[in-house]
């Protein structure tokens, strides 16, 4: 008997050609977009940059129908909303940088969307992720690299559970972007030539600052001081959610050198700033860990971390630092390491898990 797939269509190219490839595979295929804006209004202003707004609704349609699959929208509204958009404003107004993907791919994408899916049978899901599932020797599921490290999304899927990974299929990851697009093409899919969506979905215009007040109205810390490491103060600040450690663009002060936040304290809602050097760690904890290629840390081990979806990484040893903690030492400093953001560890082409750092 086949087996059931559900595909959660996003109307771009690469869950098109998921839904493709599977098909190809022998699957029987379902194609399912997960609604998750809050008003129709917001949907139709990120219509042409998010990952889940009307026009995503149409183009998955579409595919469906060329690629004459059952297709369904479903309401996630609450979830993304709670899981998601609430945690990324937390996160902000407690002077930390969340990563909202890696939340909504955890608890939306996967834990949400895999639940009902089941509940109609399915064995399993699938995504247009630049990534690989595989299941090691030890019997456990691990991420691996995409085949391109250009698009390589693993760093976003560290935090997905074991069961979870019993129950995905991730066909994008054996091939190169190019490839895909031929796919789209040969096939005729209507989405072949679809820009690949940028930004946070939920904050098209890139404002995050004005997104968190139009959320926590009256909650949002209003300005404070730049300040030196010691305290020294430098000027005024429009608020913390304005800023990031690393930021240097967009700071307002003439120092007449580039300076750059080193530091955010919501308890004195103080900014601050520091030298280049200053933005250079070579040790972090992270906590809300999930390991994946392995059960657990019982010694020191070194591995290849990334501290941000764009980092290139760097080698370090990780080693247990209590209950849910993990200390990190890089073996040359690191630019902005960045509390909120997660931390990746990598054994070999494999996710051995990761954190939050704190």
């Amino acid at each position: 008997m086949k087996k059931k797939v559900v595909v959660g269509m996003s109307g771009g190219v690469d869950s098109s050609v998921a839904a493709w490839l599977l098909k190809e595979q022998g699957y029987d295929v379902v194609g399912v977009t997960m609604q998750i804006w809050q008003d129709e209004e917001e949907a139709v202003k990120e219509e042409n940059s998010g990952c889940c707004g009307l026009s995503a609704v149409e183009d998955a349609r579409r595919v469906a129908q060329v690629l004459d699959i059952p297709y369904y929208v479903m309401n996630f509204k609450n979830e993304f909303k709670e899981k998601v958009m609430d945690y990324f404003v937390k996160e902000y107004l407690a002077g930390r940088t969340p990563n909202p993907c890696i939340a909504c791919n955890r608890y939306v994408k996967w834990e949400s969307l895999l639940k009902r899916s089941m509940e109609i049978g399915a064995d399993y899901i699938a995504t247009g992720h630049y990534a690989r599932v595989e299941q090691l020797p030890n019997g456990r599921f691990a991420i691996r690299n995409s085949v391109t490290a250009k698009k390589d999304q693993t760093y976003a899927l560290y935090n997905l559970t074991q069961f979870q990974l019993a129950h995905t299929l991730m066909p994008v990851g054996a091939y190169y972007k190019e490839e895909i697009r031929e796919i789209a093409v040969k096939n005729q899919l209507p989405v072949a030539h679809k820009p690949d969506s940028q930004d946070i979905c939920f904050v098209p215009d890139g404002d995050y600052a004005g997104f968190i007040e139009s959320q926590a109205p009256g909650k949002v810390p209003g300005p404070g001081n730049f300040v030196t490491a010691d305290g020294t103060v430098l000027g005024q600040h429009k608020g913390i959610t304005h800023y990031t450690v690393g930021q240097r663009k967009g700071l307002g002060l003439a120092m007449g050198h580039q300076v750059f936040v080193s530091e955010i304290r919501p308890e004195t809602d103080e900014v601050v700033i520091g030298e280049a050097e200053d933005i250079f760690k070579s040790e972090l904890t992270c906590d809300h860990v999930n390991f994946m290629s392995v059960e657990g840390l019982t010694k020191p081990v070194r591995v290849w971390a990334k501290v941000r979806y764009a980092h290139q990484g760097e080698w370090c040893t990780i080693e247990p630092a209590g209950e849910d903690r993990v200390c990190c030492r890089f073996e040359k400093s690191v630019r902005a390491i960045t509390p909120g953001q997660a931390v990746v560890f990598y054994d070999g082409e494999y996710v051995l898990g990761g954190g939050v750092i704190r």
